[in-house]
């Protein structure tokens, strides 16, 4: 399946918390045919980590093509200019 491609999800998964957001990220690139290298974020350390070296203030956080999309939102606008365009 050389030709599916791929994208790298940071989303946070926290004890007693899952984001809402990072599972519809998720949704959406499998949805779209995205194979998902899907990296969990498990602790408040963790995320604060990854957005402090992203220099970013949410999660999740797409990659495609080693290009940051963004977040749920930013990944939505993306997928439909990409099935519009």
């Amino acid at each position: 399946m050389a030709d599916t491609p791929n994208a790298t999800l940071y989303r946070m998964v926290l004890p007693d918390h899952t984001c809402p957001f990072g599972v519809r990220a998720k949704q959406l690139l499998q949805s779209a045919g995205y194979r998902v290298d899907d990296r969990i974020l498990r602790s408040r350390e963790e995320v604060d980590a990854f957005k402090a070296e992203q220099g970013v203030d949410t999660t999740p956080q797409v990659f495609i093509d080693g290009e940051r999309i963004g977040g749920s939102d930013d990944l939505e606008r993306y997928l439909a200019a990409r099935r519009d365009g």
